[in-house]
Parts: C-alpha cells; sequence; structure tokens
C-alpha cells in the first residue's frame, strides 16, 4: 500500500502529507474493506477511517511532531535510529496529542472509545520518529511507545483489541522471525496479531511510508510503485483523500468499469 500511494512520487517536497495520504488510503482499505467488509462480516468500521482524512486533527498531531524532530535533529533522516530518539520523539508527540484531546473532549465524540484517540496519537508518534530516522522499525517502537504512554494516562487504549496487539506489539518489533517478527516493509493484512484488530494497519503502513517519505524512490517493491503510476487511472492515487472526497460527492466524471461502486449523480 505504501508504494500504490503515488504521493511520495508526486509530490516528495512534503514527506508529512506522504504519511497522512497513504494512511488514508490504507484505512479505507485494511480497515473500511478488509477488516470491515470481509473479516468481520461486515460490521463496517467505518469510523476507524474518519481521524486519517475527515479531519485534520492528525495532520495537526503529525506535523507539530515533525517540526518538533526537525528542529532538535536537523531535519528528516538525521536522526539516529536509537531506543533515545524513539523514546524523546514518541513521549514529545503523544503528550501534545492527549493534551489537544483534553482541550478539546467533544472530540471524543466522533473518535469513540478512546481507540481512534489511540490510533491518532500514535500514528503522529510514530510517523514523526519514522520521517525522523528513515527506519520503520524506529516509528513501530514509538507507536507501541505512545500505546503505553496513552494507557499509563487514561488507564484504557479502547476496547479490548487494542490491549491485544498494542502491548505484545513492542517485543516483536526487533526480533526477526517466521511468525511473529518482521520488518514493517514486509509485514501484510494477515501478518500475527494484525489480522482482526480494526484501526491499526493504516497506521502501520504509514509508518513505512515515513521512514522513505521524501527521500525514497519506493518503499518495497518497485513495479508496484510503477503499476500505479499509470495517470490514465480514474483514481488518484497521488491524492487518495481527495478522490474519497469527489466520491462522496458523487462528482467522478466516468466510472472505472460497469461495476463501479460510485457514479455520477445526474
Amino acid at each position: 500500500m505504501a508504494d500504490i500511494v503515488q504521493t511520495n512520487r508526486k509530490e516528495p517536497i512534503d514527506p508529512v502529507n506522504v504519511v497522512l495520504q497513504v494512511g488514508s488510503a490504507a484505512t479505507m482499505l485494511y480497515d473500511q474493506i478488509w477488516l470491515g467488509g470481509y473479516m468481520s462480516g461486515g460490521v463496517g468500521f467505518t469510523m476507524y477511517a474518519l481521524p486519517a482524512y475527515c479531519n485534520d486533527i492528525l495532520d495537526d498531531d503529525l506535523y507539530w511532531a515533525n517540526d518538533y524532530a526537525s528542529k532538535k535533529y536537523g531535519g528528516n533522516g538525521k536522526a539516529k535510529a536509537t531506543i533515545e530518539t524513539v523514546k524523546d520523539i514518541a513521549t514529545e508527540s503523544t503528550l501534545y496529542t492527549l493534551e489537544n484531546y483534553e482541550k478539546y473532549p467533544t472530540t471524543l465524540e466522533d473518535h469513540f472509545g478512546g481507540s481512534l484517540r489511540a490510533t491518532v496519537a500514535a500514528m503522529a508518534a510514530g510517523g514523526a520518529t519514522a520521517l525522523a530516522t528513515g527506519h520503520s522499525q524506529a516509528g513501530l517502537s514509538a507507536w507501541y511507545l505512545s500505546m503505553y504512554l496513552h494507557k499509563e494516562a487514561h488507564g484504557r487504549l479502547g476496547f479490548y483489541g487494542y490491549d491485544l496487539q498494542d502491548q505484545c506489539g513492542a517485543t516483536n518489533v526487533f526480533s526477526i522471525a517466521s511468525d511473529e517478527g518482521c520488518i514493517g516493509e514486509c509485514r501484510g493484512a494477515n501478518y500475527p496479531n494484525y489480522a482482526m484488530n480494526v484501526g491499526h494497519q493504516g497506521g502501520y503502513t504509514s509508518v513505512v511510508a515515513a521512514a522513505h517519505a521524501g527521500k525514497d524512490a519506493f518503499c518495497v517493491n518497485p513495479l508496484v510503485k510503477l503499476c500505479f503510476a499509470d495517470e490514465l487511472i480514474n483514481f488518484d492515487f497521488a491524492d487518495p483523500r481527495g478522490a474519497f472526497g469527489k466520491a462522496a460527492l458523487r462528482e467522478w466524471d466516468r466510472c472505472a468499469g460497469e461495476r463501479a461502486f460510485v457514479i455520477p449523480a445526474k
């Protein structure tokens, strides 16, 4: 998914936007379609994509965290991928995010149950750390640290599914094993602990994208990057958020096929 989205190819000057666009596309695919529409039998999970592309709350948190890390470490890709760096960026980013939720408590009427809040905080912390270090595993480590800090502050992360993978995931970040440890770039939708916990995979994907944003031609597979670079594709993979908005407003000028879900309103 990090290679399917084309923002890094067309607009590498803004790596934070690259991360946000990848996260938006990934939450749509993994949370709303894969987990919500297929794995759970159609529950939907539509709310779990909202923090990624229906407001600018995540944008504010990630841009702030990226500014903090860039000023302290001299720019993206300049920080050493050490646990000290992870602790620094993840802690500052998470505290900033949680303080914003305390300033605007009605946000939780939309980011329900605390679990969406956990995703937003961890995406900002993990994304900023991966941007600063250029290291996806450092970003994933920051994600899990953010979850620990969040639970320490509020006593919960959301429903129990968050406790499952977010408290055992840190042990698998730096282990390369066949069943539970793998570098972020090689993890997929059926990776152990990821397969049936909504609200996470879009974040993990954005962390991987952050490690490569603004400097690398691709994240995992150049063939995938090339395939989705086709300008004749209706969906704008360089701007998934904008394409989602067009779909919501029924503004497509043409269908992608006879069985397209979105057709123009007449």
